[in-house]
């Protein structure tokens, strides 16, 4: 049951010695439903280091209109979570990269928490991030169970999460702490103002176990190197699945980020 090989997420960051790594995410099923090993292969192909996918949900709170709205897609084209572990596995054999899940409690608690982690050790997997599992469950209920089938429960900080519990997380998480630049909802920014670069860098000044990503608002080179320049790398969302959502195909998505990002 227990997979012994180091997990890719840790692979990752005991690789990249200084070189500012990036995340992609984007939502399975969208734009359409048979997309998604085509969109992951197409993002490992082009150097993206780790790739979020999104398990789409109903009543996403923490998401901006253009992933809510990626998400409405995603259900209309019958994305279900048992569906995406189906799609993961047949391309398990291509991807070398560390996907991670990301989705909301209620689908991860529907679907059971141990059957959950099996499917994403089953079909490569490295994590997982859910964004409204408070602390004390994971670390009484998910965290055993996932670390049986080395899975990484990735937890998010935000400029309000108070210096103990940001510790808290650091103590009893492995992989990387996911940073959110807001308090608010995922969205692109043109860039990021004194107190969330103040935030970034007394998170930087506590020297932190684990290594962190900066995430939420990233949609151009200004926020790319802000975000870079104070943790281990970037992860994109809002912008990539917009323009995903505006060309239905990854490969020119891509070029347009990149183009977006000066890269």
């Amino acid at each position: 049951m227990n997979d012994t090989t180091m997990n890719r997420i840790n692979a990752l960051f005991a690789q990249r010695s200084d070189r500012k790594l990036l995340s992609l995410y984007f939502c399975a099923g969208c734009p359409t439903l048979e997309q998604t090993g085509e969109v992951i292969l197409t993002l490992q192909r082009r150097g993206i280091d780790m790739i979020e996918v999104g398990i789409p949900f109903s009543d996403p709170l923490a998401d901006g209109p253009v992933i809510q709205q990626a998400g409405t897609v995603a259900l209309k084209n019958g994305m279900t979570l048992g569906l995406l572990f189906s799609q993961l596995s047949a391309i398990k054999e291509q991807v070398h990269i560390p996907l991670v899940l990301m989705g909301y409690l209620n689908v991860v608690m529907h679907y059971g928490i141990e059957r959950f982690c099996q499917h994403c050790q089953q079909a490569g997997v490295s994590g997982a991030i859910i964004p409204d599992l408070p602390f004390k469950d994971y670390m009484e209920e998910v965290k055993p169970i996932a670390d049986r089938y080395n899975v990484r429960i990735i937890m998010m900080i935000t400029p309000e999460t108070e210096e103990d519990r940001v510790r808290q997380i650091d103590a009893h998480t492995d992989g990387f702490i996911y940073m959110v630049s807001s308090a608010g909802i995922t969205g692109a920014q043109d860039q990021f103002g004194a107190a969330k670069l103040a935030y970034f860098e007394a998170i930087e000044k506590m020297q932190l176990h684990n290594p962190r990503m900066i995430g939420f608002g990233i949609s151009n080179m200004q926020t790319l190197e802000s975000a870079q320049q104070h943790a281990a790398g970037a992860i994109i969302g809002s912008k990539f699945v917009s323009l995903l959502q505006e060309s239905r195909n990854a490969e020119e998505a891509l070029d347009r980020l990149f183009e977006a990002l000066n890269r």
